[in-house]
C-alpha cells in the first residue's frame, strides 16, 4: 500500500551526507569520551551505575509478568527510511536477513514493512515491502531528519493493514543475527536500555514534558523507539505524543542542546510515559560492534559505530584504523561485494558482522544498483 504522494518537504542529498556524517562523528565522540572520562568497560558495553542487574538479559520486568513464558505472538517488522543511496543499502541488508530469520525456529517474525517517508516510492518497492508516507512540512524538521520516523508511524499506523497485533520497530542498521522471538509481555512492550538515555540525569529538562504530577522521573525508561516490539494500540495511542514530545523538544533552545542527536530518543521515551506505558529492559535485544565482543544468543547486530582496528587487530577508536568497516564510508552508494574480513584478534562481533554484510551482498540481485 501506498500513501498519498507528496513532492514537497524533500532533503536535499548534500544535506543528508552532512547530516549522517555528523551524526556520525557526535556518536562516535561520545563513546570515546565516556570510555575516558567515566570509566565504563565498553568491552562489555555495561555499567551498574544506576543499579540495574546488568548481568540479567532481562534488567527490569514488571512483577506481575515474572517468570511467564513467552507469548508466541507473531509481530510486524517496521523500519523507516528515506529513499537516500545510504538508507536504501542498509534496508536491503536487513531486509535480506529478516528472510533467512523469519521462519526459523524460535522466530515470531510476520510481515515486513519499510516506511518511506520520501512522499514518493523509489526502485526498491518491488524488492522490499514498503509503504510510502509523507514527509514533515519543509523546514519543520530543521536539519534533523529523524523527526520524520514519530510522523511516519502515525501515517503508516493510520492507513496501513497490519494484520499482527505487536510491532517490531527497527532501523535499517539492525543485522538479525538470530531468531527473534516475541519478547513483549502483554501492554508490557520489550526495549532496549541505552547507557547514554539517563532520564534522571536530566531531570530538569524531563520534567518540561513530563510533570512532576505524572510521577519520579524514573517513570522514564532509558530507551529510544528502536528497538522496540509493542502492542500496535499502545503504539498507536503514543506515536501522536511521540511526534508532539519531538517537535517541542526541537523548538526549545534548551532541550535541543543537550539531547542533541538523540533528542528523538528522549521524546518517545518520554511520550511511553505520559501514557503511562514501562518497557521490559532486555539488554539481549541488541549488540553493537565493535564494544559488544560476542554476537552469542543477542538478537540484532547495531552497526552504528564505526570499527577501526590496526592490523595487529587492535581497536584504534578515534582513529581510522588500517582495517575499517563504517557504514558512514558508503553515503553515496552500497559498499563493494566480498568486503575484507578483520585481521586477526578482532572480535567476533565485528567478524560476524562483516561476515553476513558480505552474505548478503553475495545473494542480493543487481547489489550495485543505488
Amino acid at each position: 500500500m501506498i500513501g498519498k504522494k507528496n513532492t514537497g518537504g524533500r532533503v536535499s542529498p548534500l544535506l543528508l551526507v552532512l547530516l549522517a556524517l555528523g551524526f556520525g562523528f557526535a556518536t562516535y565522540n561520545l563513546v570515546t569520551m565516556v570510555m575516558h572520562n567515566k570509566g565504563i568497560n565498553l568491552g562489555n558495553f555495561w555499567a551498574s551505575k544506576e543499579g540495574l542487574e546488568w548481568f540479567d538479559p532481562i534488567i527490569q520486568m514488571p512483577d506481575e509478568v515474572k517468570g511467564m513464558g513467552g507469548l508466541n505472538v507473531r509481530f510486524h517488522v517496521a523500519l523507516t527510511a528515506t529513499d537516500a543511496p545510504y538508507s536504501k543499502w542498509q534496508c536491503r541488508i536487513m531486509y535480506y536477513w529478516y528472510k533467512k530469520m523469519r521462519d526459523m525456529p524460535g522466530s515470531d517474525m510476520g510481515g515486513f514493512t519499510r516506511v518511506l517517508h520520501s512522499g514518493k516510492p523509489d526502485n526498491l518497492m518491488e524488492e522490499i515491502p514498503t509503504f510510502v508516507v509523507d514527509p514533515l512540512p519543509e523546514g519543520l524538521d530543521r536539519g534533523y531528519i529523524v523527526l520524520n520516523r514519530p510522523w511516519a508511524f502515525v501515517q503508516w499506523l493510520e492507513k496501513a493493514i497490519i494484520e499482527e497485533d505487536y510491532i517490531l520497530m527497527a532501523e535499517p542498521d539492525h543485522i538479525l543475527a538470530n531468531p527473534l522471538p516475541n519478547l513483549a509481555h502483554g501492554d508490557h512492550p520489550a526495549a532496549f536500555p541505552f547507557f547514554y538515555i539517563k532520564p534522571a540525569d536530566n531531570e530538569k529538562i524531563i520534567r518540561k514534558y513530563y510533570p512532576e504530577e505524572k510521577g519520579p522521573v524514573t517513570n522514564v525508561d532509558p530507551i529510544g523507539n528502536s528497538p522496540v516490539i509493542i502492542k500496535k494500540p499502545l503504539l498507536e495511542k503514543i506515536a501522536p505524543t511521540w511526534m508532539n514530545v519531538s517537535l517541542r523538544m526541537k523548538d526549545d533552545s534548551e532541550t535541543d542542546k543537550v539531547f542533541g542527536w538523540v533528542l528523538e530518543m528522549y521524546a518517545y521515551a518520554v511520550a511511553s510515559a505520559l501514557h503511562d506505558v514501562r518497557h521490559i529492559l532486555r539488554k539481549d535485544f541488541m549488540l553493537q560492534p565493535p564494544w559488544d565482543l560476542e554476537v552469542g544468543k543477542k538478537f540484532i547486530i547495531h552497526y552504528t559505530y564505526g570499527c577501526d582496528y590496526n592490523m595487529k587487530g587492535e581497536l584504534t577508536y578515534g582513529k581510522i584504523g588500517e582495517w575499517r568497516f563504517d557504514k558512514r564510508s558508503h553515503l553515496r552508494g552500497p559498499p563493494p561485494r566480498n568486503l575484507p574480513l578483520p585481521p586477526p584478534g578482532v572480535p567476533d562481533s565485528v567478524v560476524r558482522l562483516v561476515k553476513m554484510v558480505n552474505e548478503a551482498t553475495a545473494n542480493i540481485p543487481g547489489w550495485d544498483v543505488e
